[in-house]
């Protein structure tokens, strides 16, 4: 997180911090994890439908360490983005990381129910979704996407895992929402796994222009499932763990848009979303690879 925010300009002034601001996560629940007290104030279980918080799979836990943990448990190295954003979280996916579109809809029509009172500004969903077989199904999760962005929610989406190829990004990411896909910049370059080589890709010349942004996603050390055990001597030595993907380059781009909406608080979603397109660093790639570029934190607050 360190790199991540070096490379993205996201190394701020005290304060600037996303305070005030709520992201809602829709992923796989999020543990409480010693960097992430205090960050939740709503948690719902749509698949096994339990009262307390948890997380049985890391990925949702991991997210919400690169969006907004404290780096408590490693004094501030591996602190998220925006460190002092509000969370309201949904487990949609169980153990393995799978889930349904029906219960992906559950989860976005919570969020719309409890909008208001947690005052939500950005949903992030670090979830890749394939092009669906059933086309009425993926035609009601797009115009449910569409319905919180109307509702005024800066929806952010990873761009999905099945790059290279062209039109490979995920079914989610082609609509009415900011796209994210997953690039490094100079870093990694001679890494045979680097996410740049599967970040899901436009289709090139199309209208649609697609990812919007990208940002760094590879081997990002965010908050550990199994580091959750406490603050004693040598219990931090599991609190971290590094993962890869446009998952991890999500909340990078959600994190950001928090800072901007805790300057700008009367920025709509829309204006946000222009505002990190056009402060973005261009990269020199294909647009169906870079979209406008790398997220520039500095650039879009000042």
């Amino acid at each position: 997180m360190q790199r991540v925010r070096n490379m993205t300009g996201a190394n701020l002034p005290v304060g600037t911090d996303g305070r005030g601001v709520t992201v809602a996560v829709l992923d796989t629940g999020m543990s409480m994890h010693p960097d992430l007290l205090g960050r939740p104030v709503c948690f719902r279980d749509f698949v096994g439908h339990r009262n307390l918080i948890y997380d049985n799979n890391g990925h949702g836990t991991h997210v919400c360490g690169i969006l907004c943990g404290s780096g408590r448990m490693s004094s501030g190295r591996y602190r998220g983005i925006a460190p002092g954003a509000r969370l309201v979280v949904g487990k949609v996916l169980d153990e393995k990381g799978d889930g349904s579109t029906e219960i992906m809809i559950e989860g976005m029509d919570w969020i719309l129910e409890v909008k208001r009172k947690y005052e939500i500004r950005i949903l992030n969903i670090s979830v890749g979704i394939g092009s669906l077989e059933e086309p009425m199904k993926e035609n009601a999760l797009h115009e449910k996407i569409e319905e919180l962005w109307r509702n005024g929610i800066l929806v952010v989406c990873a761009a999905g895992n099945k790059g290279p190829g062209e039109g490979t990004i995920s079914s989610v990411g082609g609509v009415k929402v900011l796209t994210v896909g997953c690039h490094d910049g100079s870093y990694a370059v001679d890494n045979p796994s680097r996410c740049s080589l599967y970040s899901g890709r436009g289709i090139a010349g199309s209208p649609v222009r697609k990812p919007d942004l990208v940002a760094p996603g590879t081997d990002i050390i965010s908050c550990n499932l199994n580091g959750a055990g406490g603050f004693g001597r040598g219990r931090n030595r599991n609190a971290y763990v590094a993962k890869s993907g446009t998952s991890m380059a999500t909340p990078v781009v959600s994190g950001a848009a928090a800072l901007a909406l805790q300057k700008y608080p009367d920025m709509s979603n829309e204006e946000c979303r222009q505002k990190l397109l056009y402060t973005a660093t261009d990269l020199g790639l294909p647009w169906n690879q870079q979209g406008w570029g790398m997220v520039n934190v500095e650039r879009l607050l000042n």
